[in-house]
């Protein structure tokens, strides 16, 4: 299994579209980029930790590629709005691309060019190492216990 962590926005509609894709084994919601390595929703929302709310995937690289992931990525929110997806203001509904190693770097490089082509320079997606990621325990938890 590999790993995607990605920003786009309010974690909820995000986990749940990419829930439905073939070759998603598993969705987590969290917060990602911050200062410290734990954090709560509450203090993310201070907009005083950094962390942006995200959607960690755990996919099957033989039924999805990364490529396909960070594709999707871009065609299910707003990558031209920053700071902002919908009625969401604020940093931590920001778009970004967590990347684990070069290759992912690499590819959502590309994918943010082409995107950024066909949106005329609009893209304000930052590309961004893993840091501090950290799970939403608290909502996932009550979340999953909705389904």
């Amino acid at each position: 299994m590999e790993i995607a962590v990605l920003a786009l926005g309010c974690f909820w509609g995000p986990e749940i579209k990419f829930s439905k894709i073939n070759g998603i084994i598993k969705t987590e919601v969290g917060y990602c980029g911050g200062n410290s390595p734990t954090t709560t929703y509450k203090e993310v929302c201070t907009g005083e930790t950094n962390h942006a709310e995200v959607v960690k995937l755990e996919y099957d690289e033989k039924v999805i590629s990364y490529e396909k992931i960070i594709k999707i990525f871009f065609e299910i929110h707003d990558p031209t709005t920053l700071n902002a997806q919908g009625p969401d203001i604020g940093t931590q509904y920001r778009s970004e691309i967590f990347f684990l190693n070069d290759n992912q770097k690499q590819i959502a490089e590309k994918v943010l060019k082409d995107f950024n082509e066909r949106l005329s320079g609009k893209v304000v997606t930052k590309i961004s190492l893993l840091k501090n990621y950290c799970p939403a325990e608290e909502y996932h938890q009550k979340y999953l216990e909705k389904r």
